[in-house]
């Protein structure tokens, strides 16, 4: 018989200390790729009524700069698409079609983007005692930015949207 011709034998357990190590690292990649999924799943809570209609005054804060991210989109049946707003590395939330973020912020340039396979992203200036709106939409995953004067997005704001509470540093996430 030749070795051709020979059958497969099963090959004894390595004796390789390298390999429980690259298990133990796969566990680990798996672990963090579902910790993200699960963040991906997070909902972001809806702020009380009467926090909605505060904001919906449009108040300002003379130290201060004011940032309103609203959704004027709406959802289209079961496909309710929603993504996760930052400002800069802060976490602000996932937002979802008719749902509005009030951000305030120190005055500055400010960039706003989602995160993984959203690619969506808007530089913003914002100044103190100044309020300033920028609508999103979102297609396919991906956030699209746009910068709104402050007439048109307070009637917009006003007629579509819930105010969402912001991410607070070690908030829990609720999962759907």
């Amino acid at each position: 018989m030749t070795q051709r011709d020979a059958p497969a034998l099963a090959r004894p357990p390595s004796s390789d200390p390298v390999r429980p190590l690259l298990g133990a690292a796969a566990m680990l990649i798996a672990a963090l790729a579902l910790a993200l999924t699960l963040a991906g799943c997070a909902s972001t809570p809806q702020s009380s009524p009467v926090e909605d209609s505060l904001s919906k005054q449009f108040l300002t804060h003379p130290d201060s700069a004011t940032l309103y991210v609203y959704r004027p989109d709406r959802s289209h049946g079961t496909d309710i698409e929603d993504t996760v707003l930052y400002v800069g590395d802060r976490l602000i939330g996932a937002t979802l079609p008719g749902t509005f973020f009030r951000i305030d912020l120190l005055p500055g340039v400010y960039l706003l983007h989602g995160i993984a396979h959203d690619n969506g992203s808007l530089k913003v200036e914002v100044r103190r005692g100044e309020a300033a709106f920028v609508a999103l939409t979102s297609t396919n995953g991906n956030s699209r930015f746009a910068r709104v004067d402050p007439a048109t997005a307070k009637r917009e704001l006003t007629a579509c949207c819930a105010l969402m509470d912001n991410w607070k540093p070690g908030q829990r996430p609720l999962l759907r």
